[in-house]
C-alpha cells in the first residue's frame, strides 16, 4: 500500500464547505472591486466639487489641463475634441467616474461598467499620463490593467448583479 502526504489540510473557516484558499480564491476580486469603485466614486465627486476644475481656463481647469497635455499626448486629436467644450468634457469625465464607481461597488452591470473604467483610464492614459517618463510613473495605465479582471469576472460575489441573476434561476426553477 502506498502512502502519500496530505497538502490539503487547510480547515474551512466560513460554513460553505469550502477551505480557506477556497474563499480567497472566491472573494479575491472583492478588494479590487472596493478600490476601483471607491476610488472612482472619489474621483468623480472631487471633479464635481472642485469650482475650478469646470472651467474652460483658469488655475486647477480642465481646459488649461488639456491644453497643456495637448502636445505630448499620444493622440492630439483627442485632446482637441476635449478643447471644443473643456467643461462638457470635464463633466463627462467626472459623471463617468460616478456611474462607473457605483456600478461596479454595487456589482449593478460590474462587467460593463468595468469596461467603462477601462475606456476612462484608457483615454486618461493616452492623453494626460502618455508623456509620463518612465510611463510607470503614470498611474492611468495601471487602473487600465487594473479593469481587466473585472471585465472578465464580473461580480460573481457579493454584488447586484449576482443577486438578479440568483432570483432569475429561482423564477425559472434553478435552470438558469
Amino acid at each position: 500500500m502506498t502512502h502519500g502526504m496530505r497538502t490539503d489540510t487547510h480547515t474551512p473557516h466560513f460554513g460553505d464547505g469550502g477551505g480557506w484558499r477556497d474563499n480567497a480564491t472566491r472573494y479575491a476580486l472583492l478588494p479590487l472591486r472596493i478600490f476601483l469603485g471607491v476610488t472612482f466614486i472619489y474621483a468623480g465627486l472631487d471633479k464635481l466639487t472642485d469650482s475650478g476644475f469646470m472651467k474652460d481656463s483658469g488655475a486647477g481647469s480642465i481646459g488649461d489641463m488639456m491644453r497643456a497635455v495637448r502636445d505630448s499626448s499620444a493622440i492630439p486629436a483627442l485632446v482637441d475634441l476635449s478643447l471644443k467644450s473643456p467643461a462638457g468634457f470635464g463633466y463627462a469625465i467626472a459623471f463617468g467616474e460616478l456611474a462607473v464607481g457605483i456600478g461596479t461597488l454595487l456589482g449593478l452591470f460590474a462587467r460593463l461598467a468595468a469596461l467603462g473604467g477601462a475606456l476612462i483610464s484608457l483615454s486618461l492614459w493616452l492623453t494626460v499620463s502618455w508623456a509620463s517618463d518612465p510611463y510607470y510613473y503614470g498611474n492611468d495605465l495601471a487602473y487600465l490593467m487594473a479593469w481587466i479582471p473585472l471585465i472578465l469576472a464580473g461580480a460573481p460575489l457579493l454584488s447586484l448583479d449576482a443577486a438578479l441573476r440568483s432570483r432569475r434561476r429561482q423564477r425559472s426553477g434553478g435552470y438558469r
